[in-house]
């Protein structure tokens, strides 16, 4: 499958918009930001689509966050990424994210995290990602928001 770097953020942009209204919280971002938080930028954010018949069908997204390896006598940065929102309309999920790791591998990742949240249990463990050990809560400020599953949350922040 493969897939390629975004070109037409617009279609993209709809792609995402459309994906997150099934969720119970999710953001909302305005072209500009869209932009600015999933167009490739070397060392911050990596992603790609992938195209069937010149339509954008699915996502991939994944940020860059180093880490200091303390008193280690060669390895002094591990190199992990975490991946950001990911939508799928045609691709099975664990064909997508296979490919999400390629690209991470490709591009000299150490590791690459996914939180449990959206979509994601539909590749985590097929994928053999090891489970955490803690769980992500969320403290929203002014907000009233229910309970809910993590895969009714749309929502990444970011570390």
């Amino acid at each position: 499958m493969g897939g390629k770097n975004p070109e037409n953020n617009d279609n993209m942009n709809i792609l995402f918009i459309q994906y997150l209204e099934k969720f119970d919280l999710a953001p909302v971002f305005t072209k500009e930001e869209f932009r600015h938080w999933f167009l490739p930028q070397d060392g911050i954010i990596n992603s790609f689509v992938v195209e069937n018949d010149n339509k954008i069908t699915d996502l991939v997204s994944y940020y860059t966050l180093p880490s200091s390896v303390m008193h280690h006598q060669v390895h002094k940065t591990l190199r992990a990424a975490y991946s950001f929102y990911n939508v799928s309309t045609k691709t099975p999920w664990v064909e997508l994210m296979t490919d999400a790791l390629i690209s991470a591998r490709n591009l000299d990742f150490d590791v690459f995290n996914a939180l449990d949240l959206m979509d994601n249990k539909e590749f985590l463990e097929n994928l053999k990602f090891g489970i955490g050990d803690g769980n992500l809560q969320y403290y929203l400020y002014n907000w009233r928001c229910p309970s809910m599953t993590p895969n009714k949350i749309g929502l990444e922040l970011n570390k």
